[in-house]
């Protein structure tokens, strides 16, 4: 546990001072440093690495900023003062801090520094992380469907990431017309980095990682994503021959920005200052596909604030869930204003067989682009290869426990996934090894490799056991059809929401699972082997960070049909239209998958929406407690005051999605987007002895466009001891307007 003392801040030496945007510091035992990429610097002198209280700002006066603890128990206080008249400035007072970063509008020049609003709050600047073709056809958006491509070309994907391959065939302009008019953005993506009428925009950004200065994807994950959103037509694409198809985006037609602020992580000073550049630049759909082991309080989360400005622009931010779905609560991105998406199958699955030597066949998972042609070797089992580890290490495979003059011109039976590296390190010619928690997904293998089922890998070690001259075959990966899809992935991560109980998350789901698309060929092919030196136009990746991009294309669609609907009336169209996922494949329900998955066409035409504005998500903020200075900061609105605001229950937020504890009442408002003259009618597909849940008014009747209804939600019972799963649906004949509703106990017991 870090050591917690007081730090004493003393006098640095004279500087200048220019333009301050963000200030993202490291403590280092003498010297701190607080600079954001070329943009301002500011130097100081302490001692010591320090544990940081998070505090909000009091008073902004130029340069003078004030702060005090959120906490009652350290009743410091904590002064930063820039002098104008001699350029110094100077820090004083005492506080406990790590890293810190200063969020706030400023530009300056030598004599003095202006601040256009204040810190909206102050917070570790952690390291985020990436959270890693048929799936368009899978979603029912065919190459001949209209892809609007007139509106279309028009629409801005800004994409937060790794960067971006610029040289990447999915991103060729080839047909594009000029760029947009409104395209405020600039191509500042380093040397030999150049941008066309498809990539239009591309920036880079460096806090605290030196001779970094561009926006080219080294890491593959940006360039995947990218593609997956808005990448171009490209034939005969494929991961050597594997998966091989036309890769495209949801949206061809469509622009792309790149903002790289992923290196080996990504900070979040620098995803606050891409959310502004994207802002600023004109985009008009975010997608974000990275983020932190868990959820945080949404005024100290970077990409939280950064969306929430987007929203108040216009822009829709789509975020995927996480990749920690093995447990409840883990969804990390919980803000209502974003677009969650969780992942899931589509179906055309990826498979790699093996042949024993007694003529039996099993089915692995893996994606394994080398050939054995035909050609049977020797297999082993670990504990039977070792000269210097125990049976159980053996057994796993663990690493340094496989001889390599035991293991050379053979395949390598393992207990356990990681066991692969080790045979690969060792000079085995294949590996057979158990699969680890993501049973239901291949991954890219360095080698010859298969991951079996528990009961699968018994019958390989049965078979060693009865023989001893045991061969194996391992064949190179083959699709096939899934027909069960879709299916929300084992990673995927879940619900309930863990800031705010009463917002369902995730909204969505998208395929998630084994998708091909655009890499950059200098970034290593499987991720997890660095030894694997192989280098690929198109590989095969899996995670939320894959579904994401294919919800941000889906709302791009339908910003390109609607380009006037707001961000609420886009995320409320994609929920509503959503396929239904079947729960009694899904423990978790609607804590996996939400509203279902989406359908990008039938989006396009929901008949009726549910629109949040800036009013609503403001009375949502006060509810649950956050402090009148902390709301005006993040709305930029000093008119705001929770005590004059009309109180509202969170359950009464506009959501499109419906999660309430048994025995309350709470409002919606539609908005008729459909026909002119039309009734809906509710139907309730799900009212149990131990839960009734009624509509008033069950029919709403419309007589223009655009026109507003209210109603409310009833839910009785007093035996709902687990989680119950019904929706709502309002229905003209034409549109069916599905809201999920999830009913709870106030100690909620799901099956995970």
């Amino acid at each position: 546990m870090m050591r917690k003392e007081r730090l004493k801040l003393l006098k640095p030496p004279q500087h200048q001072l220019v333009n301050l945007y963000i200030l993202n510091s490291i403590m280092l035992n003498d010297v701190k440093i607080i600079t954001h990429s070329l943009v301002g610097v500011l130097v100081g002198i302490c001692r010591g690495l320090e544990n940081l209280r998070f505090a909000k700002l009091v008073e902004t006066q130029f340069l003078t900023l004030h702060w005090i603890p959120l906490v009652d128990t350290s009743p410091y206080l904590f002064r930063i003062e820039k002098r104008t008249s001699n350029k110094v400035v100077r820090v004083g007072g005492t506080l406990e801090i790590s890293n810190l970063d200063i969020y706030s509008h400023c530009y300056s020049n030598i004599n003095e520094a202006h601040c256009f609003g204040d810190v909206v709050s102050i917070f570790p600047s952690r390291t985020l992380w990436p959270q890693t073709t048929r799936s368009w056809d899978f979603l029912g958006l065919h190459e001949d469907v209209n892809q609007h491509s007139n509106t279309a070309s028009d629409i801005v994907i800004g994409v937060l990431d790794s960067g971006i391959w610029p040289e990447s065939e999915s991103f060729s302009d080839q047909g594009f017309g000029p760029i947009p008019k409104k395209w405020k953005g600039v191509c500042n993506g380093g040397s030999n980095f150049t941008c066309n009428k498809k990539l239009i925009g591309a920036r880079f950004y460096t806090s605290g990682v030196p001779n970094a200065e561009t926006a080219r994807d080294t890491i593959g994950h940006g360039t995947h994503t990218a593609s997956t959103a808005a990448g171009n037509y490209v034939k005969d694409a494929s991961f050597y021959g594997i998966a091989q198809g036309t890769a495209r985006g949801g949206v061809p037609s469509a622009r792309i920005a790149a903002y790289k602020v992923c290196h080996s992580g990504c900070k979040e000073a620098d995803i606050l200052a891409a959310f502004d550049d994207a802002i600023a630049d004109g985009v008009d759909i975010i997608t974000i596909s990275l983020g932190s082991f868990m959820a945080m309080e949404m005024r100290y989360d970077s990409i939280s604030i950064g969306s929430l400005h987007a929203m108040q622009k216009g822009i829709l931010t789509v975020h995927s869930a996480g990749n920690n779905g093995f447990a409840p609560e883990t969804v990390s991105s919980v803000a209502p204003w974003i677009l969650t998406v969780g992942a899931s199958s589509m179906d055309r699955g990826i498979i790699t067989n093996i042949a024993l030597g007694n003529g039996k066949k099993i089915d692995g998972k893996s994606v394994n682009a080398f050939k054995m042609n035909g050609t049977e070797f020797p297999l082993v089992y670990g504990k039977d290869v070792t000269g210097n580890c125990s049976e159980i290490s053996a057994r796993l495979c663990y690493p340094g426990c496989l001889n390599s003059s035991l293991v050379s011109g053979k395949i390598v039976l393992c207990d356990e996934i990681k066991g692969i590296e080790e045979a690969l390190n060792a000079g085995a010619s294949g590996t057979i090894a158990k699969t680890g928690k993501t049973s239901d997904v291949s991954f890219v293998v360095p080698m010859p490799a298969s991951a079996l089922l528990t009961n699968n890998l018994k019958l390989v070690q049965d078979y060693i056991n009865s023989t001893k001259e045991a061969k194996a075959f391992i064949s190179t990966s083959e699709t096939t059809k899934n027909i069960d899809a879709p299916l929300v992935a084992s990673f995927s991560s879940k619900g309930p929401n863990p800031i705010i109980a009463d917002i369902l998350k995730p909204d969505i789901t998208a395929p998630g699972v084994e998708i091909l698309a655009a890499y950059s060929p200098v970034a290593p092919v499987s991720s997890n082997y660095i030894s694997d030196e192989r280098s690929v136009k198109y590989n095969v990746l899996s995670g939320t960070s894959m579904s994401a991009p294919h919800a941000a294309g889906a709302a791009a669609y339908v910003k390109s049909v609607h380009p006037d609907w707001s961000p609420s009336a886009i995320k409320s169209a994609i929920m509503t239209t959503a396929w239904r996922m079947d729960p009694t494949k899904h423990k978790d329900a609607e804590f996996s998958y939400g509203a279902g998955h989406i359908n990008p066409i039938n989006a396009t035409n929901p008949g009726l929406i549910y629109e949040t504005n800036k009013e609503d998500y403001i009375k949502m903020l006060c509810k649950i407690g956050y402090p009148t200075e902390t709301v005006q900061n993040l709305f930029k609105d000093n008119s705001i005051d929770c005590s004059k605001l009309k109180q509202v229950e969170v359950t009464d937020l506009n959501y499109p999605s419906m999660a309430i504890e048994v025995k309350k009442a709470f409002s919606r408002t539609v908005t008729n987007v459909g026909l002119a003259n039309s009734t809906y009618t509710a139907t309730i597909d799900k009212s149990t002895s131990d839960c009734n849940i009624t509509v008033e008014p069950a029919t709403l009747s419309f007589k223009q466009m655009n026109e507003k209804k209210p109603f409310v939600v009833t839910v009785k019972g007093d035996q709902v001891r687990s989680m119950i799963s019904s929706s709502l649906v309002w229905s003209d004949g034409v549109h069916f307007v599905r809201s999920p509703i999830v009913v709870y106990p106030k100690s909620l017991p799901i099956g995970m």
